[in-house]
């Protein structure tokens, strides 16, 4: 069983993120997700297990998320957050490139596959545009890089629309890993100024 003593406080984390008890919970929560996934598969993932394994009652869970859904979402959410800034290749081009490769290895994952899938699973919209805002940050901190190198970077919207939404179309609307060949033509063709 997870103590809720030994998890860190999520609100050391950049970004907002609830403080005190609150943090503790949710931390306990979610670690309590991650290790019924890793101990039972999704099979073992009900409220009541969930809430045996954090130490809370069922009820704390159902009053702070409302459903199995939404947990598993935010979850999802937090997993996606960026533990560090996109690495410094020299140039925009090449740390977006090797943010990209980073990125699309993770969504494609099976791990990432089941992330996108908690997050659809939900109908709360603002799961989803939390991921929109970190994939946003992760590129602006490209951006911010390449214009203090004195470089013309495209605008973040660019690489949005360019390349990570033909890269989550083919993931979740087709079921398919987007390959490397198209993942580098989407990205020569959002690259180019207009």
């Amino acid at each position: 069983m997870t103590d809720v003593s030994d998890i860190p406080d999520p609100a050391s984390r950049p970004g907002p993120r609830p403080g005190g008890r609150s943090a503790r919970i949710q931390a306990a929560v979610h670690a309590a997700v991650r290790e019924l996934q890793d101990d039972a598969g999704r099979e073992g993932l009900t409220v009541p297990a969930i809430a045996s394994r954090a130490g809370v009652t069922a009820s704390t869970i159902y009053r702070r998320w409302g459903d199995l859904g939404r947990l598993l979402a935010d979850v999802a959410v937090e997993q996606l957050w960026p533990e560090t800034p996109p690495a410094d290749e020299g140039s925009f081009e090449a740390d977006l490139r090797a943010w990209l490769e980073q990125y699309v290895d993770e969504m494609t994952s099976v791990p990432g596959r089941a992330m996108l899938r908690d997050l659809l699973g939900t109908q709360d919209h603002a799961m989803a545009g939390k991921c929109l805002t970190f994939c946003t940050q992760q590129i602006d901190v490209i951006r911010e890089r390449a214009l203090d190198r004195g470089e013309h970077p495209v605008p973040t919207i660019d690489i949005i629309d360019g390349v990570i939404a033909p890269v989550m179309f083919r993931i979740v609307f087709a079921n398919a890993t987007p390959v490397p060949e198209d993942v580098d033509r989407w990205t020569r063709t959002a690259l180019q100024p207009r």
